[in-house]
């Protein structure tokens, strides 16, 4: 008999989010959880200001988005940033910067600027951000396609669960320039952080408690507001909204969010004492 996979649990201590209509957590929370309606409107990116201006300065679009949405969630969980440990979760990656290298390698003077070859990693953002915060604290980059949400918490509430230890979850993409674009369609640009506490806390949002699940014919958690759920299929990182939205109502419930074609996560959240 296949035995049940182990429960994994932490506190929402602090969240950020930058999406379209939703330029912050403050501003976010009455639209997910109903008591506004939500509408459509331009990504607020945000100004990344616990960057140094030489790195502000070098940063492309999508790198700027992460560490302004990271931002938000530190501030608002007050934690010590030098300790905190990270896990960057990206579909894409910087873009816009690689679609750049390949323009130049196509021309007929393929030269790339040392700035432009060190923003095209996978984990530039971290870098960034460890650049901004002064932190000597691992972080780990994640990849997972559509499922880079899901494959990022699981990464981090792992670590949190056996390290001891917060852990600060940055999931983020950006649209890419034609022709990736036609390759690659993501309609719009989303970021969301969430500080994780391996323990409870005064201050905790919600609780989360994380199994994996093998797929039983049901689909991920969507929203039932149509406007929302056209939100949550429209960037990789926005398919935090279900669990978000939890949250926002503080209400107790099981977000399913797929992972792969093997594995669902069953997310139950629910209120800090509940």
């Amino acid at each position: 008999m296949t035995q049940p996979s182990p429960v994994l649990e932490a506190w929402i201590r602090g969240i950020g989010i930058i999406a379209p209509g939703m330029p912050d957590w403050v501003r976010a929370r009455p639209l997910l959880e109903g008591s506004l309606p939500y509408a459509d409107g331009p990504l607020e990116p945000g100004v990344p200001d616990m960057l140094p201006a030489a790195e502000r300065r070098r940063a492309g679009a999508v790198i700027r988005l992460a560490v302004s949405v990271a931002q938000q969630a530190v501030r608002s969980a007050a934690v010590d940033m030098t300790g905190l440990a990270s896990v960057f979760a990206s579909a894409d990656g910087d873009g816009e910067n690689v679609h750049q290298i390949c323009l130049a390698l196509a021309s007929g003077n393929p030269e790339i600027s040392p700035t432009r070859f060190h923003n095209s990693v996978q984990n530039a953002a971290s870098g960034y951000w460890s650049i901004a915060t002064r932190s000597h604290a691992p972080s780990t980059t994640v990849n997972g396609l559509d499922a880079v949400f899901a494959a990022g918490l699981l990464e981090a509430m792992v670590q949190s669960a056996v390290e001891a230890r917060d852990v600060l979850l940055v999931a983020f993409d950006l649209p890419m320039p034609e022709p990736l674009h036609a390759l690659r369609p993501i309609p719009s640009g989303c970021a969301v952080a969430l500080v994780l506490g391996h323990a409870s806390a005064p201050d905790a949002l919600a609780r989360l408690r994380l199994r994996c699940e093998a797929p039983a014919g049901g689909v991920e958690t969507s929203m039932n507001d149509a406007a929302l759920e056209r939100a949550r299929l429209a960037n990789p990182a926005a398919r935090a909204l279900p669990l978000l939205a939890a949250v926002a109502r503080h209400e107790s419930r099981i977000v399913h969010l797929t992972l792969d074609s093997h594995a669902v996560l069953a997310v139950e959240v629910a209120p800090r004492d509940a």
